[in-house]
C-alpha cells in the first residue's frame, strides 16, 4: 500500500497551492478554479487534519478510496480529518466552477458546533453518496460562503469567531436538509435498497453465518449494498424509521420469540444460537425490546 501524505495544516495547504492569500489559521475559503492540487502529490494518497467540503459542477480529477469522484452540475462533497484521497494527473480544475471551505476543528472546538460536528453524518458519506443540489439549494450555501469571506476579509474582532462559526453550522444544516430531500426523492430506488437488507439479515442468520464470522455487522451490509455505514443507515432511517443496528436488532428479537416458544433451548443457548457471545447482553436486547425478560416471555405466552 502507498504511503499516505498528511497535509498537516490549512495553511501548509494553502502554501503548496503557490497562494498566499490566507487570512486566519483555522478557515479558509477558495474559488475552486484557483483550487489546484501540488505537482508532487498526483497520484498520492492524501489525508488532511481539518474538515473539508466542495461545491463542484465537473470532473476535478479526484478519487476517494476505490472510486473516481466526477462532480456533476451542482455536487457537494465532503470530507473529515484523516479521510484518504487522490489525485489524478490530468485535473480539469479551470473548467469547473464553485468554492472549498476547509475549517479546522480548533476552530470549533469550544462552541456547540464542536460538539455536534460528529452528528453531521454526510462527513463518513462515501464520495459516490455525494449531495446533488438543485440552482436554489445552490443559492443557498453560496450566500453563506459569501459570509463567511466577508468576515474573513474584515480585522478580525471579537464577533469574527462566533460568526464564522454560526455561518459555518448554518450551511451544514442546510445540507442536513438538502440530503433529506435527496433521500425523500430517490425513494423507489431505497425501497429497493430496504428490501436488500431485509434479505440480507434474513440469509446471514438463515444460513448460520454468526457460527463463523460473529454477529452480522453494519459494515458487512453496507459493503454488501456498496454503500457506506453511515449512509446506509440514515438512508433505512430516513424510509423505514428504523437505522441498521435497529433493523438487525428487530430481526434477532423476532426469531427469539419463535425459538422461545417452538423449542426447549434455554436463553443462553438460544443466545449463543444467534451470534452473542454473552448471554446477558441478548437478554438486555429481548428486554429493551418488549419490555420483559426472554424468559417472562417464554412463561407468558406457554401457560
Amino acid at each position: 500500500m502507498s504511503e499516505i501524505f498528511t497535509v498537516e495544516s490549512i495553511g501548509q495547504m494553502v502554501k503548496s497551492m503557490g497562494r498566499d492569500d490566507l487570512k486566519h489559521p483555522l478557515i479558509y475559503v477558495v474559488d475552486v478554479k484557483d483550487f489546484q492540487a501540488p505537482q508532487e502529490l498526483n497520484g498520492v494518497r492524501v489525508t488532511t487534519t481539518f474538515y473539508s467540503v466542495f461545491l463542484k459542477d465537473a470532473d476535478c480529477g479526484m478519487n476517494y478510496g476505490r472510486n473516481r469522484y466526477d462532480f456533476n452540475e451542482g455536487v457537494l462533497s465532503f470530507f473529515a480529518p484523516g479521510q484518504v484521497s487522490s489525485f489524478d494527473e490530468d485535473q480539469k480544475m479551470e473548467s469547473t466552477y464553485g468554492w472549498g471551505l476547509f475549517f479546522h476543528p480548533d476552530l470549533i472546538r469550544k462552541s456547540n458546533l464542536g460538539k455536534t460536528i460528529r452528528d453531521y453524518n454526510f462527513f463518513s458519506y462515501d464520495v459516490h453518496e455525494a449531495l446533488h443540489l438543485s440552482k436554489k439549494e445552490e443559492d443557498i450555501l453560496n450566500d453563506s460562503i459569501e459570509k463567511i469571506q466577508f468576515e474573513l476579509d474584515q480585522n478580525i474582532d471579537g464577533h469574527s469567531q462566533s460568526l464564522l462559526i454560526s455561518n459555518i453550522e448554518l450551511l451544514l444544516n442546510y445540507c442536513n436538509r438538502f440530503y433529506e430531500r435527496q433521500f425523500h426523492t430517490r425513494t423507489n430506488h431505497h425501497k429497493d435498497v430496504v428490501s436488500q437488507v431485509e434479505s440480507l439479515i434474513h440469509n446471514y442468520y438463515e444460513n448460520k453465518k454468526q457460527h463463523d464470522t460473529g454477529p452480522l455487522s453494519i459494515q458487512f451490509l453496507a459493503d454488501q449494498i456498496h454503500l457506506s455505514p453511515n449512509y446506509l443507515s440514515d438512508l433505512l432511517k430516513k424510509e423505514t424509521g428504523k437505522n441498521t443496528k435497529e433493523h438487525i436488532n428487530d430481526y434477532l428479537v423476532d426469531v427469539a420469540k419463535t425459538e422461545l416458544l417452538n423449542t426447549s433451548a434455554n436463553v443462553s443457548e438460544i443466545a449463543y444460537d444467534l451470534g452473542f457471545n454473552y448471554p446477558h447482553y441478548f437478554s438486555r436486547l429481548f428486554k429493551k425490546k418488549t419490555g420483559i425478560t426472554p424468559q417472562e416471555y417464554r412463561e407468558l405466552n406457554l401457560n
